[in-house]
């Protein structure tokens, strides 16, 4: 899969790969004493299944059918046969009983550490995959990666898992003892099983494309689910309720057929395995009746009604094994299914990972410098795409910010300052050029050591489900509460927080509902200051969606924790960055003018053209 490429539109249409099972139980490799115990114990269960056949051949042939034939008029040593086969019976079963439990159990503790494993694989892999990836690939996808997905395999290795062992197990001993007994009803049984393999093959094609659509729909279904709640806000303010309701009944109904096409086939699977079961079964019963009277009289010697009898009950639980594996087969479809998604994801090439090597900044000084830097978000754009091409969202740019130094960058709507921060963060490389902190190329430095030295407070606050002060420290436990309270004093929002019933221990709603917009602000700036107090600090767009008290508030705390401390501004209200050293003005993804604010207001370029156009909406709006 082709890095930062979305997940397929479509459904997989490859034929069955094995290559996917061995990934999958190369899972089990941790756990070789678990998987060792449920072989054993299924091997077991296997081994103890044909002898109740055999108990009760015993049974019939050395009681029942002397007593019936008149061989013998002695009750007595009848009954006592009996009774040692009826509780070498119940014995057998009790022992069955424990061992099932133990292989059911063995392997369900097997199962889910896998699942645990897997969950957790693909977790720290979406971790570390670029942010293009997840611009071009919708959330409610890899969702059903974790979630859904990783619930078929577990189907599969928990439930399914059990019944292929067993049954594989079963189907050679019943195998076995049948050839044994008597090698030509044996044969008689097994006539069947080339017609069983064929429809399963017919079958197979069709069930795999089912749970691979079935997925697939089920991934659009909670892409739109994931949408709509999070965007509820848009759809009830524009009244587009019912319209978001017909897109989501259409992948709706998309996911129906999908689910109703799997039925279908399953339907159709489970009964034609049934019925050449029940054939198998008529087969064993006409060849060994026509034996038992004589019809074939050279092959009379050997059978007897309890071999007839043990016959049909071998026969029936061979075919049940093999209808079992039929029902393996059902969630081992779905499992490959979501395998395919779960190792695309898996697969997926890390774009931005640490060089070997790779350098720390120690000492830290501050210096960030933007060298002939040219970057598109696209991943198709290359250092060999021509200038002129429209996808250039920075264009040589060429820019260094001295340690210390505060700089702000200003500009239209598309200008590229956020793309300046993203690229100090090293959340995307460049295409050409190079973006150097301290001197260093950041494709040369750990990432997470850079990004220890980058505070970033974004305009789309993200806060998480849980209390105030875990939200701040993010669940850090090296940050004091001293250290908490201070940054949020710097930031003005401390006497909020301790008027709030429970203090720092308040508990914050998903992405902060219960929050207006300047309190998530300050509340992220003061995250921000918690997180790095000592180091770069890089803003974007702080102020730009809060009120004239709040932005107050959020300069003054600025004023404090810039001094000595490299900082990049972007600012939508051109009032709240007339303090800073220097400020670069973008346009176009160029920089047409550096300069202090009052520089370039005597100038006259671009920045003052900014400056009169914004005072003079203030104007209006006053």
């Amino acid at each position: 899969m082709t890095a930062g490429a979305p997940l397929p539109p479509e459904p997989n249409k490859a034929a069955f790969d094995a290559h996917l099972t061995r990934r999958i139980f190369r899972y089990l490799r941790p756990y070789l004493a678990l998987v060792v115990g449920a072989v054993l114990l299924s091997l077991a269960f296997s081994g103890i299944q044909p002898l109740f056949g055999l108990i009760q051949r015993y049974a019939i042939d050395n009681a029942l059918t002397p007593f019936v034939n008149g061989v013998t008029t002695d009750r007595e040593p009848l009954l006592r046969t009996l009774t040692t086969a009826a509780l070498t019976y119940m014995g057998l079963k009790v022992l069955e009983f424990a061992v099932q439990y133990g292989s059911i159990i063995t392997i369900g503790y097997l199962g889910q550490n896998v699942l645990r494993d897997i969950r957790a694989d693909v977790f720290t892999k979406i971790q570390r995959l670029h942010l293009a990836f997840f611009d071009q690939n919708p959330v409610g996808r890899l969702i059903t990666r974790v979630t859904s997905d990783v619930d078929a395999i577990n189907q599969f290795l928990t439930g399914g898992l059990v019944s292929l062992i067993q049954s594989a197990f079963l189907i050679v001993a019943y195998a076995v003892i049948m050839l044994s007994v008597d090698w030509r009803l044996g044969l008689v049984s097994f006539s069947v099983l080339p017609f069983m393999y064929f429809a399963s093959n017919y079958f197979r094609g069709h069930l795999r494309d089912s749970f691979r659509n079935n997925r697939f729909q089920q991934a659009v279904v909670n892409s739109k689910l994931n949408e709509n709640i999070t965007g509820m806000t848009t759809v009830q303010l524009f009244g587009r309720e019912r319209r978001m309701a017909l897109d989501f009944d259409h992948a709706n109904r998309a996911l129906l057929t999908a689910n109703e096409n799997s039925v279908k086939w399953f339907s159709l699977f489970m009964p034609v395995m049934a019925v050449l079961g029940q054939i198998g079964i008529a087969l064993v019963l006409y060849f060994a009746a026509s034996r038992l009277l004589g019809q074939d009289a050279a092959a009379v010697t050997g059978v007897t009604v309890g071999t007839l009898v043990a016959f049909i009950g071998w026969t029936t639980n061979l075919f049940q094994p093999i209808q079992d594996l039929a029902d393996v087969f059902n969630n081992l479809q779905a499992a490959m299914a979501s395998s395919e998604r779960i190792f695309e994801v898996l697969d997926t090439e890390e774009k931005i990972t640490d060089k070997p090597g790779a350098a720390t900044l120690d000492p830290f000084e501050g210096r960030v410098t933007f060298d002939g830097v040219w970057f598109a978000y696209d991943q198709d754009v290359t250092a060999d795409t021509p200038d002129s091409d429209d996808r250039w969202i920075l264009r040589g740019i060429d820019l260094d910010i001295r340690p210390g130094e505060s700089v702000a960058l200003v500009g239209a709507t598309g200008a590229g300052k956020t793309s300046v921060t993203a690229l100090v963060s090293r959340f995307y490389d460049v295409q050409r050029g190079a973006v150097r902190v301290d001197g260093h190329d950041v494709r040369d430095l750990q990432q997470h050591d850079l990004r220890r030295h980058v505070g970033v407070v974004l305009q789309d606050v993200f806060l998480f489900a849980g209390t105030i002060e875990s939200n701040l420290t993010l669940n850090n436990p090296g940050i004091s509460h001293e250290r908490v309270v201070e940054a949020c004093k710097y930031v003005g929002v401390h006497d909020y927080i301790v008027s709030l019933p429970d203090g720092y221990q308040t508990e914050v709603r998903e992405r902060g509902a219960t929050l207006s917009t300047g309190q998530k602000q300050l509340l992220a700036f003061a995250r921000a200051l918690i997180q790095n107090p000592d180091i770069l600090l890089v803003l974007d767009e702080a102020t730009s969606n809060v009120d004239t008290e709040t932005e107050l508030r959020i300069q003054a705390a600025l004023l404090k924790v810039m001094q000595g401390r490299t900082s990049i501004i972007i600012a939508h209200r051109l009032s709240t960055i007339e303090h800073c050293d220097r400020i670069v003005v973008m346009r176009r993804g160029l920089i047409v003018e550096q300069g202090s604010h009052r520089a370039l207001l005597d100038r006259g370029g671009y920045y003052a053209r900014l400056h009169r156009l914004q005072y003079a909406q203030g104007d209006a709006a006053d």
